[in-house]
């Protein structure tokens, strides 16, 4: 698919992950909506980006809210991409040191925004990409974000290795769902990637985790996740694949 010329939303895209692939985007050709939360910077990184860049605030488990972004970008240019960056973690043992078992309604929240809100976006980013014609045998594509934690969970990190694992499941049904309407879905699994998460742990501790990749030996940069996204766009045989984008790390028990 050509990006030029298209519109694309991007979720999370007010940092990390999400702002680079908003950027790689906008330097391909496409306009782009920016879907965060009305807390993150949004409103001053649209403006900072120009004209071919908005920002709508939403919450991916609101489907009133992403309705608005979709149409939003639909009424921009035709909406061929969306990118689901945004998330969150949250630690929780299974059974806690004194013995009490973990926070069920927290293991709910975590679950409910990693994996009820990408079935959110999906189905609210097909049903717009659905309306449009074929172009070059397709309608579009929709890139998910999952995370090596669905291979190989930390202690501590059940429920967001439960909705990452989630969404690797959901790639491939969503893959052949969709074929029919030409629409394709591929999901990336990120390793240890230098983003505002990591930002607030120590410099010992990044150094660690760099230093536990096998090769490039250091934390993933942004801009390597916008490159793969932008090519699982760009090439209309990426479909129904998750692929780890990790430097071949394999998560340890801690």
């Amino acid at each position: 698919m050509d990006i030029k010329g298209i519109s694309a939303v991007v979720t999370g895209g007010a940092s990390g992950l999400g702002r680079a692939t908003v950027e790689k985007l906008l330097a391909s050709g496409a306009r782009v909506v920016i879907a965060d939360l009305p807390t993150s910077a949004g409103v001053e990184i649209a403006s900072e980006l120009g004209s071919a860049c908005r920002f709508v605030p939403a919450d991916v488990t609101s489907e009133e809210q992403m309705i608005e972004v979709f149409r939003t970008a639909q009424a921009m240019a035709p909406l061929r991409a969306t990118v689901h960056c945004a998330g969150r973690g949250g630690p929780i043992r299974v059974v806690d040191k004194s013995g009490v078992p973990g926070s069920l309604e927290h293991y709910e929240q975590i679950v409910r925004i990693n994996l009820v809100g990408t079935f959110n976006v999906v189905r609210l980013a097909a049903a717009e990409m659905a309306k449009l014609e074929e172009l070059d045998g397709e309608r579009g594509a929709i890139v998910l974000t999952s995370s090596v934690a669905a291979f190989e969970g930390q202690i501590g990190q059940i429920p967001y290795a439960s909705a990452k694992a989630g969404i690797v499941g959901m790639t491939i049904v969503a893959a052949r769902d969709l074929a029919s309407r030409k629409i394709r879905v591929c999901t990336i699994a990120p390793g240890t990637f230098d983003t505002p998460i990591l930002a607030r742990v120590s410099a010992e501790a990044r150094e660690g985790l760099a230093k536990a990749v096998p090769h490039p030996s250091r934390l993933g940069r942004p801009p390597e996740f916008a490159m793969l996204a932008t090519h699982i766009i760009e090439n209309p045989m990426m479909n129904g694949e998750t692929i780890r984008l990790d430097g071949a790390i394999r998560m340890p028990p801690r």
